[in-house]
């Protein structure tokens, strides 16, 4: 004849019962981590300018994305430090934006001119809109807040 009915009814209870605890498991589990990850930093707004007192073609250095540690921008900075050539001068100035969580760390703009003669390079870096750095020399010019 038939099987029982409890011994069915006690295998699709186990089933249920360890699904259920699974469920609770993972979702307990899912808010427990999302929980304990720290928020990510603000992003800061960064602002280069480079220019020139005489229009020349230069070469530029900077920082457009936060290293994730000493370690490995130390043992590549190239890496974390985009170049481009632009041509610069009195009424043609170079200007990026970029958005660094830690700016006093990693916020960067170097300049050289390409070229024997002296253009005096300037450059300025702002944060969240004030100008923090500014700076120029006759071949080149750094600016960044932290020293280096």
């Amino acid at each position: 004849m038939f099987p029982p009915a409890p011994i069915r009814t006690r295998t699709v209870l186990g089933i249920a019962s360890a699904t259920a605890l699974a469920a609770a498991c993972f979702s307990f589990g899912a808010t427990t981590a999302a929980a304990d990850d720290p928020a990510p930093p603000p992003l800061h707004n960064v602002h280069y300018t480079v220019w020139a007192e005489q229009t020349f073609n230069v070469e530029i250095y900077y920082r457009d994305v936060d290293p994730p540690n000493w370690a490995d921008y130390s043992h590549n900075p190239y890496q974390f430090s985009p170049n481009v050539e632009a041509d610069v001068g009195p009424h043609q100035q170079w200007n990026l934006d970029v958005r660094l969580a830690d700016p006093d760390q990693w916020a960067m703009v170097v300049t050289q001119a390409i070229t024997t003669k002296s253009p005096n390079i300037h450059c300025a870096l702002a944060v969240d809109g004030v100008v923090v750095k500014t700076n120029q020399g006759p071949k080149g010019a750094l600016c960044s807040i932290r020293p280096w």
